[in-house]
């Protein structure tokens, strides 16, 4: 029998999915969260409650260096070319599709953790309408699992049901459809005005990690923090300006 690994994010269809396991009876060998650093702090809370509802202890698991020191202080040097071994700058700045360094940190660490499992089986919360996502090459290194497309449970299945456990992440999902790091580059614009004004400690906090990057390359589309800070303030200033549309009223004789 295998030694199922529940890998809990902490959102919505990790949390459904663990439910649903122990109430089909299925034998779950550990609970694993890995902990960026960067969560929201009512992700936090959630997942503590999630472990009391559970009455069996969640694992946290960390990357071997934060995404602080990968963000700001890790020194980056080419490993080829004539400026091979040389410092060409000093932290890895923000992720972006092409340099997503913390999802590869994350997948490393869940991945070692699951090799010193023997005959392990990863169960990963993917719902129904996310098959594509299944060929990757964390799948092709270690087995896994998708328990909620197994049983055709999609996004919105997964919320209702999680919603009538008596979770409420703190209102996270009124303002998001995903919630992962509440600094994630990869969000959309719309998110990141909600963040700003839903969130303004949060906010602030990205401000002050933005401008700590050596030559920052831009935080969204090229666009770093403090430029989406200007943007959106003048977005609100124009927004609350008054009404110049003319109403036109007919003669009355």
């Amino acid at each position: 029998m295998k030694n199922q690994i529940v890998s809990l994010s902490g959102g919505k269809d990790s949390t459904a999915m663990l439910h649903m396991m122990l109430e089909r009876g299925e034998a779950i060998h550990s609970v694993v969260f890995f902990d960026t650093g960067w969560e929201f702090p009512a992700m936090l809370s959630h997942i503590d409650k999630v472990e009391q509802r559970i009455d069996m202890p969640i694992i946290h698991l960390k990357p071997p260096c934060s995404f602080g020191y990968w963000l700001h202080e890790r020194e980056v040097r080419p490993r080829s070319g004539p400026n091979k071994g040389k410092l060409r700058r000093t932290g890895s700045g923000w992720p972006s599709p092409m340099r997503r360094w913390c999802t590869r940190e994350k997948t490393n660490v869940l991945l070692k953790y699951a090799r010193a499992i023997e005959d392990s089986l990863t169960c990963i919360g993917y719902a129904l309408g996310e098959e594509k996502r299944l060929e990757t090459q964390m799948a092709k290194r270690s087995p896994r699992r998708y328990p909620l497309i197994e049983w055709g449970i999609s996004e919105a299945e997964a919320l209702s049901y999680c919603y009538g456990l008596g979770y409420t992440w703190g209102g996270l999902y009124n303002h998001f459809d995903r919630v992962s790091c509440f600094c994630c580059p990869l969000q959309s614009l719309r998110n990141l005005r909600v963040l700003r004004r839903h969130f303004p400690l949060l906010w602030t906090r990205m401000l002050n990690m933005d401008s700590r990057i050596e030559n920052n390359r831009g935080f969204n589309h090229d666009a770093t923090v403090y430029d989406l800070d200007i943007r959106f303030a003048r977005e609100d200033a124009q927004s609350l300006k008054p009404s110049r549309k003319i109403t036109r009223y007919a003669e009355v004789e």
